[in-house]
């Protein structure tokens, strides 16, 4: 079982003879300088708002990834990550949650409701409530296991007919819904802008819905736009290939 360390400097030096990762070709030593280089890059990003750096986190995105690519940014003392299924997290993380308890795991991919006891079960966060029904299933769920994930509301900025989220006219009023008549613990927002289209307005907009509702969790931004979704006032970044390289395909 990997050991905690207290700097990514001192890790790095220790996993150089370890070997290439089965899911690419980068080693365990790529995988962790790549964690410090976007840390560096989204501290920068922050102190270029006039933001502090510990004001936004990292998750770091690990679907199609196994334990064996995972455990050296564990090990460097990483401890939020996401996934995007809740079979796949089921046979990759209970293990390691129990290891290390002060881990977070975030679901941040689409959720079925036959699938809410599970997620309820497993993740801190739930990054994807997009439509009443899910809405329902998840309070459902929370009473029956007694236990309250923290719930993000998954906003379609772009309003993509082939993209989950709601509408932005109808974020605030179901925020509220969610709030008021399912009591859930809803904490923020999160989106995931059209591919084709520049993100900063998305963003934008994201972040202008959470200070209408009041909420203080911002999660958007990707590998490829997470600095500027941090000078737009993002609080969590999803980051995944840009640590762990080239995601498996399949």
């Amino acid at each position: 079982m990997p050991r905690h360390d207290h700097g990514l400097a001192v890790y790095i030096a220790d996993v150089t003879h370890m070997d290439v990762m089965p899911e690419n070709d980068l080693t365990a030593k790529d995988v962790v300088e790549n964690l410090a280089e976007v840390r560096e890059r989204i501290g920068k990003a922050a102190k270029e708002a006039d933001r502090k750096p510990r004001d936004v986190t990292l998750t770091a995105v690990t679907k199609k990834f196994s334990m064996e690519h995972i455990k050296p940014v564990i090990a460097a003392g990483h401890r939020t990550f996401g996934e995007n299924r809740v079979q796949e997290a089921q046979g990759k993380w209970p293990a390691m949650k129990e290891a290390w308890p002060d881990m977070e795991l975030r679901l941040i991919g689409p959720l079925q409701t036959n699938k809410a006891d599970d997620a309820v079960a497993l993740f801190d966060v739930i990054e994807t409530l997009d439509r009443e029904k899910l809405a329902r299933a998840l309070a459902k769920s929370m009473d029956k296991l007694d236990r309250r994930p923290d719930v993000l509301v998954q906003v379609n900025t772009g309003e993509e007919d082939q993209k989950a989220g709601i509408a932005p006219r109808d974020a605030l009023a179901f925020i509220d819904d969610c709030q008021r008549e399912y009591q859930l613990p809803v904490r923020g927002v999160m989106c995931i802008p059209p591919v084709d289209e520049y993100p900063a307005p998305h963003f934008a907009l994201l972040a202008k819905i959470a200070a209408d509702a009041g909420l203080t969790v911002v999660s958007m931004g990707m590998s490829g736009d997470y600095e500027m979704a941090v000078n737009l006032g993002a609080t969590h970044v999803r980051v995944g290939s840009g640590i762990f390289g080239d995601r498996p395909k399949g």
